[in-house]
This record gives structure tokens, C-alpha cells and sequence, in this order.
């Protein structure tokens, strides 16, 4: 694709990172097959190619308006289009680009702006926790739409005690402990089983993903950093590598080497973190072997729902269902439409409900078909985020994947 910058983003580093990207393009057309939003809406201004050529006026001087940022917003950021693309567009850093400089144009109503703030300052805030177990103890008297975000209180279970010579930093998260705080523990009893020791470094908080993808760039590379001085001491001490068990903070981790490229002071040390972040289930390679024979019997039926995050943000497939299968779970993923977003998306589920709980429905229906006539017994996922959306739509249980090879090790 032809671009022609205007001068204020000519030798800029977003002006170069986007024309790099829009230059792979080849308006083929492919991405908008697998685009959730677009297959719902049906406007091409909702599916990538739209969105692109959206970005490229912006990027060539037309001035954005309100209607340019409602397509940007109802994009799900799920990448399933890189997935589809043959040509290697990097869509998701080029939406980054392409929301800051529209942010930047068109102010939001006063609302929206509220809304936005409180997601992105509220979420990563240590009040967040205190605030959700209130909300859990009011649970009962809330009108649906926050019961939904509001999951009932989980017991965690016992965090192991025993030092190992093998260590691993996990990421503990920011909503995640306070939401679904056994996924943590559960990781930690896993890791235990197989003789190595989940290390949490104190200072280490939100992976930066929430503010960052609320165009508060600033602010999430300022808890990127924060992260990276926190890991840094146990990672010169020669940890084995740092574990994610929510699939979006591992996407975005993985990514701090890009984000953080051009600062002097950071750059190494956060491709360095990018290098050593792994997905839990990457792990599971090296678990197998030291688990087997350690496994219960399991005939429960699960069905299993890759988050976009894990498929198409770190293009990790079919990893969970053949090592967990390998231990003796009967777990499979659906087979219709297992690439397409579950509607979760981070905050999209709050600031574009109507997509969102569209999505969530058409998914758990073909989670539901997963072993033909007989429904799953449980769903299993790999984000919190997945987890908690598919449970406000269902009475079968939604968990983590690593919670049911915890519970079968107990």
C-alpha cells in the first residue's frame, strides 16, 4: 500500500512504525473473513481493511473525526486478522498508532471520558481489591450488568512453602488476585509438583495492557518499567524465565521489548523480559514429564476456549489440549469458530457491551456443541478476562486450564 505521510508524522517514530506497516498491506481482504466485528456489523469501516485505510488518511493529513474513533474503539484488538494476513501486517501495533494520533484530535464526550479514566486508573489501583470484595459481599442486590463483573468469592487454596532450585517469576496481576486468586495459587502448586518455585516479586503490578490499550500510553510504559525493576534482581540471579497465566498480560509482556525500543535506559533490559516471558501452557513441555503418573483419572468433559490473546496475539495453538490430553484429560476445542473472540477483550466488554455480550452468547453456543449432543461439564480458558465473561453468560463452570490439572495433582 502506497502512503504518502503528511509533514508532521514524516521522521517520526509512529510515522515510520506505520508506514513500515501499511506498506505490507495488500488490500487482499482476507483479515475481514475472521473479523468478529465485521461479521456482526457488516461495514467494512468495522473490519481491519477499513480501519486501515482509516489510519492511512490520518496518517496522510485528513483530519479525523468522531466517527473515525467510534470504528477504531469498536475494534476488539483480538488479531485474529494477523492470524488470517498473508503478508505479515502488524495490525495491532498499527491500531496503537492509529488510536493515540485520532485521541489526540477528536476530544471524547465527558462521559466517555470518565469511564475510560476510571477503567484504566481503577483496575491497576491496590484499592481494586478492597473495592472488589465489597462489591462481592453487596453481590446479591446488584443490577445484572455489574453482577456479571462481579464473580463470587473463590477459595485460593494454599500457596506451596518448599524452596526448589528451579525458579520462575509469575506475574501475579492486577485484577487476577483479587478476582480469581486460586489461578495464582493453583499455578504455584503445578510448578511446586514439578519441583520448581513460583517466585512473586512484591513491587511487580499490572502489565501495563489496560492503560496502555486505553490510550494512555505513558502511564502503561510507566508500569512496564515499574515491572522490569521489579524482575530485575531475580532475573540477574538467573531465574528461568517469568510466567504468565493470564494470556493478555502475556501478550503485552512479550511485547515490552517493542513498546520500550527507543528508551535509552530500558530497551535491553525490556527485550531481555520479552525473551524470558513465556505462557503458562508453553511450559507444559517441560511439566508433562514430571507430572505423569501424578495425574487422577479425569472423564469430565472440557471444552476448551483458546482466548485471542494466546491464538493470535502470541500464536500459541494447540498446545493446552495436546499436553493436558497427554495427561489423561479429555479436553478438546470446539470445532466451529474456535479462532473467533469471545466479545471480553479487556474493558471492551464494559465500553461496548452490546458487541461484546453478542459475541460472548455466539461463543459459549459453540462451545456447547464442542463433544456433539453432550454439553461440556466444564469450559476451560487461559485469561481472566475470558473466564469471567463466559461465566456471566452460563451455569456450566468456566476455569482456568491450569485449576483442573491442579485439582486432578491434589
Amino acid at each position: 500500500m502506497q502512503t504518502q505521510l503528511a509533514p508532521q508524522y514524516q521522521g517520526t517514530p509512529d510515522g515510520l512504525a506505520a508506514e513500515a506497516i501499511l506498506r505490507k498491506c495488500v488490500h487482499c481482504g482476507f483479515c475481514t473473513a475472521t473479523c468478529p466485528t465485521y461479521q456482526l456489523l457488516g461495514d467494512e469501516l468495522d473490519g481491519p481493511r477499513g480501519r486501515i485505510y482509516l489510519m492511512k488518511q490520518v496518517l496522510e493529513g485528513t483530519t479525523p473525526t468522531r466517527k473515525t474513533q467510534q470504528h477504531l474503539d469498536r475494534c476488539l484488538t483480538c488479531r485474529n486478522c494477523e492470524s488470517t494476513c498473508p503478508s505479515g501486517v502488524q495490525y495491532g501495533h498499527l491500531l496503537d498508532i492509529g488510536r493515540k494520533l485520532v485521541d489526540a484530535q477528536v476530544p471524547r464526550p465527558a462521559g466517555e471520558r470518565a469511564l475510560r479514566w476510571a477503567l484504566k486508573e481503577g483496575l491497576p489501583s491496590p484499592l481494586f481489591a478492597p473495592a472488589f470484595g465489597l462489591g462481592q459481599l453487596v453481590r446479591p442486590l446488584l443490577p445484572a450488568a455489574l453482577k456479571n463483573k462481579v464473580p463470587a468469592k473463590q477459595n485460593a487454596g494454599l500457596t506451596p512453602t518448599r524452596t526448589h532450585a528451579r525458579k520462575v517469576l509469575v506475574l501475579a496481576g492486577c485484577v487476577q488476585p483479587a478476582m480469581s486468586p486460586n489461578i495464582n495459587s493453583a499455578t504455584a502448586r503445578v510448578f511446586d509438583a514439578a519441583g520448581i518455585q513460583c517466585v512473586v516479586a512484591p513491587k511487580a503490578g499490572c502489565c501495563g495492557a489496560v492503560k496502555f490499550h486505553l490510550n494512555d500510553q505513558d502511564g502503561g510504559m510507566a508500569e512496564m518499567r515499574a515491572n522490569i525493576d521489579a524482575w530485575w534482581p531475580d532475573i540477574e540471579r538467573g531465574v528461568e524465565g517469568i510466567v504468565i497465566n493470564a494470556s493478555g498480560c502475556g501478550v503485552t509482556v512479550k511485547d515490552y521489548g517493542h513498546i520500550l525500543r527507543d528508551d535509552p535506559i530500558y530497551a535491553a533490559k525490556a527485550q531481555r523480559v520479552s525473551e524470558l516471558t513465556k505462557d503458562v501452557s508453553e511450559w507444559l513441555p517441560n511439566l508433562v514429564g514430571q507430572l505423569k503418573g501424578k495425574v487422577s483419572d479425569s472423564a469430565s468433559r472440557i471444552a476448551f476456549h483458546p482466548p485471542c490473546t494466546l491464538q493470535h496475539g502470541m500464536q500459541l495453538r494447540g498446545g493446552v489440549e495436546k499436553y493436558m490430553s497427554e495427561l489423561g484429560f479429555n479436553i478438546k476445542t470446539t470445532g466451529c469458530e474456535a479462532h473467533l473472540c469471545c466479545g471480553s477483550a479487556g474493558t471492551y466488554s464494559v465500553l461496548n457491551p452490546e458487541i461484546s455480550y453478542q459475541l460472548r452468547d455466539r461463543k459459549l453456543g459453540n462451545l456447547a456443541s464442542t463433544f456433539g449432543a453432550e454439553a461440556p461439564d466444564q469450559i476451560v480458558s487461559a485469561n481472566i478476562g475470558c473466564i469471567t465473561h463466559l461465566q456471566s453468560g452460563t451455569q456450566t463452570p468456566v476455569r482456568h486450564w491450569i485449576e483442573v490439572l491442579d485439582e486432578a495433582l491434589q
